[in-house]
Formats: structure tokens, sequence, C-alpha cells
């Protein structure tokens, strides 16, 4: 057996094994979990590789070498990844495509990572009747909840808890998180997603609420989440590569970091990508800091692309570890901030102009790739989630709502509820240890 891949905190922490980083989802100092080095593999490792399931494979493989998941990585891969993420051309433009990460259970990319995480826990916890109950404990801004409480809901010997801000997330979105019941919990917090993730992460710290209820995270500050994000990257750069010969240049609609590390990770790998851009939203901490101002995180506002309202994201401290110094980071990466007024007017203009209807996350990256020159180099508009979700948004912009998929129309059929809490970490941990659900181990 070859020696396993060991990860470190961003903070300096020391090693933890693939699984260990994985059920933690946090390190011990509050840091990201990392690889020592990331791994490089050739364009010629992806021969044999075209679905998305078997580019995962070889891409992950690296990572989880060594490890006791290591012989299960092709199941994992085949029963997380099964469906399409196709990569579509725009008529408009010479080479341009839209990448649609939206096709999973609940129409957003967020189902790639969640259910390769699932995936992973249902084998660990697999078997072991003696572990404790574990509670995955997540802080979303719209999409990232409803996926985890997809890929988890009635697995045996896991709860989810679920953060998000009251009333700025879009209503399907705060439905879909309040309709699984069972091992699954909603809790509407008072304040933003910020307000959120430093719930999550100060419970995640607590060493005294550990030691009476595990936890671990599903954010994207999960290792088990970030990983196979890559492999969506990987394959519509390889499928841009072997038709054209050339790199794919992405530009990625972003709030807290983790898509657009996990394009940028892919990158360093070896793959064929050339330029990244970030879109935003009207928060502005990353176009700032990549525009030359020192990195300072900023208080959310509230956008139509509610999923990216994000002033501090999480995993801005992987990019650093990624490319440690001001000068070179900011020559990886482009970055620029869309208003809502933009963000409308893209919606209403492609809708009308070409027959594309986005969501308003899609829409920022879609804004940016009206702006650039139609050069002919491979560029790619990662779509983030089904523009069926916002309808709030859409309708009275276009005058009809997009069609529902089958998967969503069947959650916002059922009933949903969601508890209420105040934005302090004092009143999630009581919460905490008063709520325990009890599951049997199947």
């Amino acid at each position: 057996m070859s020696e396993p891949l060991l990860f470190h905190s961003t903070r300096g922490a020391g090693s933890a094994t693939l699984e260990q980083a994985i059920s933690a989802g946090l390190a011990p100092d509050g840091g990201l979990y990392v690889p020592e080095a990331l791994p490089r593999l050739s364009i010629d490792a992806f021969a044999d590789a075209s679905t998305l399931a078997e580019v995962a494979t070889v891409l992950l493989q690296p990572f989880f070498a060594g490890s006791t998941l290591a012989g299960a990585l092709p199941d994992i891969c085949t029963e997380s990844l099964s469906f399409d993420t196709p990569l579509k051309p725009l008529a408009q433009r010479t080479n341009a495509y839209v990448l649609e990460l939206f096709h999973g259970p609940t129409a957003a990319f967020k189902d790639v990572g969640a259910r390769f995480l699932a995936a992973c826990l249902a084998r660990q916890l697999r078997g072991d009747s003696a572990q404790p109950l574990l509670t995955i404990l997540v802080a979303t801004s719209g999409d990232t909840g409803a996926a985890v409480a997809a890929a988890l809901h009635q697995q045996p010997g896991i709860q989810v808890v679920i953060l998000y801000p009251d009333g700025r997330v879009s209503p399907r979105q705060a439905h879909q998180l309040g309709c699984f019941g069972d091992n699954v919990q909603a809790l509407r917090v008072d304040g933003t997603f910020d307000d959120c993730q430093r719930m999550a992460k100060a419970m995640l710290g607590d060493a005294e609420l550990q030691a009476q209820r595990p936890l671990s995270s599903a954010n994207s500050i999960s290792l088990g989440r970030l990983l196979p994000q890559m492999s969506y990257y990987a394959q519509a750069s390889l499928a841009i590569w072997r038709t054209h010969g050339t790199e794919a240049n992405f530009i990625v609609p972003t709030g807290n970091l983790g898509n657009a590390l996990a394009c940028v990770w892919a990158r360093e790998m070896g793959l064929p990508i050339g330029s990244i851009h970030l879109a935003c939203n009207a928060n502005t901490t990353l176009p700032d800091y990549f525009a030359g101002a020192d990195y300072a995180a900023h208080r959310t506002i509230a956008t139509l692309a509610n999923a990216m309202d994000v002033g501090a994201p999480s995993n801005f401290e992987r990019l650093r570890w990624t490319f440690p110094y001001d000068n070179e980071l900011r020559g990886q990466l482009t970055a620029s901030s869309v208003s809502d007024a933009t963000i409308r007017e893209t919606i209403t203009r492609h809708a009308k102009a070409h027959d594309n209807v986005f969501c308003p996350h899609t829409a920022t990256a879609m804004h940016v790739l009206d702006n650039l020159p139609d050069d002919g180099l491979p560029r790619v508009v990662t779509a983030t989630a089904h523009p069926a979700k916002f309808e709030t948004v859409l309708e009275p912009l276009l005058g009809f709502s997009p069609d529902v998929p089958g998967p969503l129309a069947a959650m916002l059929y059922r009933s949903a509820s969601a508890e209420a809490i105040a934005a302090d970490e004092g009143a999630l941990k009581e919460w905490l240890l008063r709520e325990t659900v009890e599951l049997s181990r199947a």
C-alpha cells in the first residue's frame, strides 16, 4: 500500500489523514484542511476518462491513495456523480460555453460535493455501531443546505442541522431547506450568511460541545466537498482541449470561494485551464482585493444573487495557502463586481435576444463574458443553479416562470418548516445540546 497523503490546517495544526480531515470538517485550530502538496497529473492520465465519474476517479486517486477509502473511490464516484454536467455552446459567441451544474437532485452545483461527501461518510460510518451520532452543521446562503440535506436525508448515524439567514434566500430555496424532516433540521437565523458561518465555525471549534455531541461540516470548508468539485472543471477543460487543442478559460460566480477554488486547484494539478475570472455580486471583498486593496472582510450586502452574499469568504485561507504572496495571488485570478441592476438587465437581455434563461448567479458571469472581446478563445461560464429556484426574481423580468425540474417540484410539494434562532453562538450551542435526534443505525 502506498503512503497516504496527509492534510494540514491552513493555520499550521498537525497532520490528519484523509478520513480524519473529511470527518472533522474544520481543523482543530480553526483552519481549513489542505494537502501537504497538490498532486500533479498529465493530460494523458485521463485518456480513458470521459464521464464525470471516470474523470473524478482519476483526478482524486492521489488524494485517496493509501486511505481506507481508496478501494471504494470508483464506486463513490459512480454513486454520487450520476447526473450530467453538460457543456453547452452559446450560439451568439465564438467558442463560448455554459457549464450547466444544476442537473442534480436539488438543482444546484452543490449536489456534486454534497453527494460525494455523503458517500464517503456513509462508508466511514458503516459497521461502526459504537460511534456516536454525528451532527453535520451547515451554514448556507441558499443552495448548500438543500444539497447536503438531500444527500444525507435518513442516513443512519447522522443528523443534519442547517443554518440559513432568514429572509435572505429565495422562497423556493427556503422551502427546500425545511422540507426534509426526519434527521434534518433547518434553523432560520436572524442575521446574515456570515453570521451563520461564524456560528457554525464556533461550534466546530468548541471542544466542550464536541465532547458531548460530535460535529462536522459540509460547507465549502469541507475537504470532502471541495475535492470532487474539481472534477467538473477537469471534465470540461479536457473536452475543450480534445476539441480545440487549447486551454479553457473559466468565469465562475463566487461567494465563499469554494467553487472557484476547485477550478484553481484543478489548474494547479495540470488540467488545461487558462484564465479564471471571479464574478461577484455587490459584495466586493474579492474584487477589492484583486484590484490591489489589502484583504479585509466586508459587511454583507443582500443582493438578487443571494447565494453569493458573502463578506468574509472562508476559502480565501486556502487560496492564500496555494499562493502565499499577494503579488503572486493577484496574478492568478481576476475579479469583478456586478450590481443588481446589471443582473436584471443581463437576465432580461439574454432571455429576449437568445432565449437563454439564467439564474441571478449565472447572470453575473454572463455579464463578464458579454464584456470580453469575441476573440475565439474558449470561454466557459459556470452555471451554478437552475433558474426555476429564483422565480420571484425572474417572473417580474420575463413575464413567466421557468419550468420546474421534477426533483425540485417534488421537494416543493412537501410541507416545510424551520425554527427561528438568534444570530448568537450561545443560542446555537444551547439548541444543539438540547435538541438531539436519536437515530437508529441500519
